[in-house]
């Protein structure tokens, strides 16, 4: 059984939310901001090494990354480096890795994971997991992991399931509907109701299962990186799938498939889980003082201040006072000091220093 599971990292984001650590040159799953000592993408394929052979881990990053992934995560194959020549989104991205792997066996199981999530009790995760892969390799059904929301984030998805009983972790339950990153009221909503779960934007199915879907409801990108399956483990993959690239639509997989298709299960999971998309879910994470801040910097002063986050360099002498709920961060001669209840905003401010 475990000889068919397959992991899929895909790590070719910016992670502009974690602006002005995260840069093009050097994203957020490249970095360590946990402070532990380890970046987000080795953290990740550690954690996939537990659920699947180390050789059938796949990750799908930018060409300019390969050699930052190379040398985190030196174990790592070039077989296993699939490139992305532009950025498309996730749904391009998960067809070429589902194909690559279907054509070297056509019984694989699939786990898609992004390379920059925060996963604790690991534990649980692999029993989750191996949870959804039996019933992934079993049944032609597409499954994602729920998380349960803790609070009315308008920057998940959210998932609406079919509720029988008390829920337990572990429990299968068929899928409703999706919905896209609502707004406040809609959050609130959901979160009371009781049968709405975060997408944790983690996804288990065979090859055979996601490629069968995208045919039918993305049939012009399965066309795309499908109809010359003779080419994958060659050396024409490169130019093929270059090619295909630059043809295909820039889409996701939640809108080109899981707000579509009817076979869809949630698996309801009770692993802690951030997708670290913003420093205020960071925040979450991080050890505080006694006024709710978390500090880094080693000669960094704070008087007066509570709630923040604080990240500054060693060697730059800081004194903070008066601010609440502030996000203060430098790095590489760029600063960013932003309300917490702004953060949503950021991209936005990005694209206006660039347009400008």
């Amino acid at each position: 059984m475990k000889e068919n599971n397959y992991a899929v990292i895909m790590a070719g984001g910016v992670g502009s939310r974690f602006w002005p650590m995260s840069v093009e040159e050097n994203p957020k799953q490249f970095l360590d901001v946990l402070g532990i000592g380890k970046t987000l993408i080795q953290l990740t394929y550690e954690r996939l090494c537990n659920v699947v052979p180390e050789d059938h881990i796949f990750i799908v990053t930018n060409e300019q990354y390969v050699e930052l992934v190379k040398t985190q995560i030196p174990n790592i194959k070039n077989t296993q480096i699939l490139t992305e020549p532009e950025r498309k989104n996730t749904a391009p991205c998960i067809t070429y890795a589902a194909a690559k792997i279907y054509a070297i066996n056509q019984d694989a199981n699939l786990v898609v994971a992004p390379s920059d999530h925060l996963i604790l009790k690991e534990n649980k995760f692999i029993r989750i997991i191996n949870t959804a892969l039996n019933r992934a390799s079993k049944e032609d059904r597409i499954l994602t992991l729920g998380i349960k929301p803790t609070r009315p984030d308008t920057g998940y998805g959210y998932i609406q399931f079919h509720q029988d009983g008390d829920l337990l972790p572990g429990q299968i339950s068929k899928v409703k509907q999706f919905t896209e990153k609502p707004n406040r009221e809609m959050a609130e909503i959901f979160l009371k109701s009781g049968d709405y779960y975060w997408n944790s934007g983690i996804f288990i199915w065979k090859a055979h299962t996601i490629l069968k879907a995208l045919q039918k409801f993305k049939p012009d990108l399965h066309e795309l990186f499908c109809d010359q399956f003779e080419v994958y483990n060659t050396p024409a993959e490169y130019d093929y799938v270059n090619d295909a690239f630059r043809k295909c639509e820039s889409i996701s997989i939640d809108f080109a498939i899981m707000e579509n298709a009817k076979n869809v299960d949630v698996v309801l999971a009770d692993f802690d889980w951030s997708d670290l998309g913003t420093w205020g879910s960071l925040f979450d994470n991080l050890d505080k003082d006694v006024n709710g801040n978390s500090i880094k910097g080693a000669k960094t002063h704070v008087f007066n201040s509570n709630n923040c986050l604080i990240n500054l360099p060693d060697n730059r002498e800081a004194i903070v006072q008066g601010l609440n709920n502030h996000i203060v961060v430098e790095s590489e001669n760029r600063l960013l000091i932003l309300d917490k209840k702004a953060e949503q905003n950021l991209k936005k401010y990005l694209k206006s220093i660039q347009e400008n």
